[in-house]
C-alpha cells in the first residue's frame, strides 16, 4: 500500500515551495544541554526558561517566559540520554509554544531504575501533574506496566509500535485507560512496497539491530525478517550483542553479511542493509558505510539520512520530529479535556522518506523518480539539504 494519489498531489504542491531548510536534529545538536543526558534546540531559549538544580542532576525544569492562562503541569519521563529525545522534547516545546499552552515541564531521567521511577510518579501525583509524556519505548513499557489505570494521563513519545508490543489490541481503538499511544513504526507491507520499487528482484536483506533493544527487535527486525521468509528473500541477521562495542561488532558483522550476499547475488545488485531504530546501531552509520561497499544502506530512521557522507542512502519510516509533533498534539488535546483512553494509536501516514543523492551516486544506485516526488527530506549530490517538508498531522 502506497500513499494515495491525493496525498501525493498534496506533497508535490508543498515541495514546489519548499526552501532549503535545516533538520530538527541539527537544531537540537546546536542547542543547549545539561550534563550528558538532556539537550534541546537552540531556538527553545527564546520562549522557554530552562533550569537545572545541582542537587538534582537528573531533573530539569522548563517554564514559559510569558505564560498566559491556567498553568498546566507536565512531567516528561526519560529512561536515559538519546539524540532522539533531544529532537522530540524540542518539538514538543515548539508545539506547546505555538498553541500558547501555559505549561511548566519537569523533565526526569529515572535511568530505568524502578525505585527512581516510582519516586517520580509519586512526586507527579503529589504535585498534581496534569500530564506525563513517556519518552521512549523503555519509559512507555515501564509506565504501562506500573501505571496503567493511574490518575494522571500518559502520552507516549518516540516509542515503538504498541500493537506489536502487546500494549494495544489494535490501531483503531483507544486504550480505555489513562494511556494514549503513538507509534514510531510504519507497517511492514508499506515499507516493503517502497523497497520492492527500489530492488524489484531483492535477494538479500541484512537486518542490523541491537539484540538488547527488545522493542526494535520485536517491531522492526522480526517483522521485516518474517516478510523476507514469506517472500523468498534471504534474511541475514546482524545483531549487536553489546551496545558499548557496537562499532567493533559492526566492523565484523557488515563485511560478513556482504560475503554472504555474494553467494546468491555476486554483483550485489539485489541486496541491501536494513538499519533499525536501535540507537547503538544507527549512530555507527559511518562504520556501516565503511564496510557495506556498494550495497545500499536503508534505514527506518529518517534522521539517519543527513548532510555529508556519513549517511544512509535512503530512509522509509517515521521521523522523531513527526512522531513528537503528533504526541504533542495528543497531549494538548488531553490537557483540553479529551480522555486519553479514547485516542486511537497515533500513526503518522504516509511515512517520511529521506534521500541522499550524494550517497546514491557514490554507490551507483538509481533512485526512482517517484521516491523523489514524495520525499520529505532530500540531500543533493553535494550532500546539502535542499528539501525539508513536514507531514501535516491531524488536529482532532
Amino acid at each position: 500500500m502506497k500513499p494515495s494519489f491525493l496525498k501525493q498531489v498534496w506533497r508535490r504542491a508543498g515541495m514546489i515551495f519548499a526552501a532549503l531548510a535545516l533538520s530538527v536534529s541539527a537544531a537540537a545538536a546546536d542547542g543547549q544541554s545539561f550534563g550528558k543526558w538532556f539537550k534541546y534546540g537552540a531556538d527553545i531559549a527564546s520562549v522557554w526558561t530552562v533550569e537545572s538544580n545541582a542537587s538534582r542532576p537528573l531533573e530539569v525544569t522548563i517554564k514559559p517566559k510569558a505564560g498566559v492562562g491556567p498553568k498546566k503541569r507536565i512531567m516528561v519521563l526519560y529512561p536515559r540520554a538519546s539524540s532522539a529525545y533531544d529532537i522530540a522534547i524540542s518539538v514538543i516545546l515548539r508545539v506547546f509554544a505555538t498553541k500558547e499552552i501555559n505549561a511548566e515541564f519537569s523533565i526526569v531521567n529515572f535511568e530505568l531504575d524502578g525505585p527512581k521511577g516510582d519516586a517520580a510518579v509519586r512526586a507527579a501525583e503529589q504535585n498534581e501533574v496534569d500530564l506525563i509524556f513517556a519518552m521512549g519505548s523503555e519509559s512507555a513499557a515501564w509506565l504501562e506496566q506500573k501505571y496503567r489505570g493511574g490518575r494522571i494521563p500518559v502520552v507516549t513519545v518516540c516509542s515503538k509500535d504498541p500493537v506489536q508490543l502487546g500494549q494495544m489490541k489494535d490501531y483503531d481503538s483507544g486504550s480505555g485507560s489513562n494511556f494514549a499511544f503513538t507509534s514510531l513504526n510504519v507497517p511492514v507491507d508499506v515499507q516493503m512496497a517502497y523497497v520492492r520499487d527500489l530492488r524489484p528482484q531483492l535477494k538479500n536483506i541484512a537486518i542490523l539491530v541491537d539484540s538488547k533493544n527488545i522493542s526494535a527487535v520485536q517491531t522492526q527486525a522480526e517483522p521485516i525478517a518474517n516478510y523476507g521468509y514469506a517472500h523468498g528473500i534471504n534474511v541475514i541477521f546482524g545483531s549487536v550483542q553489546n551496545p558499548e562495542t557496537a562499532r567493533d561488532e559492526l566492523a565484523k558483522i557488515v563485511p560478513a553479511a556482504v560475503q554472504t550476499m555474494r553467494k546468491t547475488d555476486p554483483e550485489l545488485k539485489d541486496s541491501l542493509f536494513w538499519v533499525t531504530g536501535s540507537t547503538s546501531v544507527f549512530r555507527e552509520i559511518k562504520a556501516i558505510n565503511k564496510f557495506s561497499g556498494h550495497v545500499p544502506v536503508v534505514s527506518v530512521v529518517p534522521e539517519i539520512v543527513t548532510a555529508g557522507e556519513d549517511t544512509a542512502v535512503l530512509a522509509i519510516g517515521i521521523s522523531f520530529e513527526s512522531n513528537a509533533r503528533l504526541a504533542a498534539i495528543y497531549g494538548s488535546q488531553v490537557l483540553n479535556g479529551k480522555s486519553p483512553g479514547t485516542l486511537k494509536v497515533g500513526v503518522v501516514t504516509p511515512p517520511d522518506v529521506a534521500i541522499s543523492f550524494l550517497k546514491a551516486r557514490e554507490i551507483g544506485m538509481q533512485i526512482p523518480f517517484s521516491f523523489f516526488e514524495i520525499a520529505n527530506f532530500v540531500y543533493d549530490y553535494q550532500g546539502q539539504a535542499v528539501r525539508a517538508v513536514k507531514n501535516e498531522l491531524p488536529t482532532n
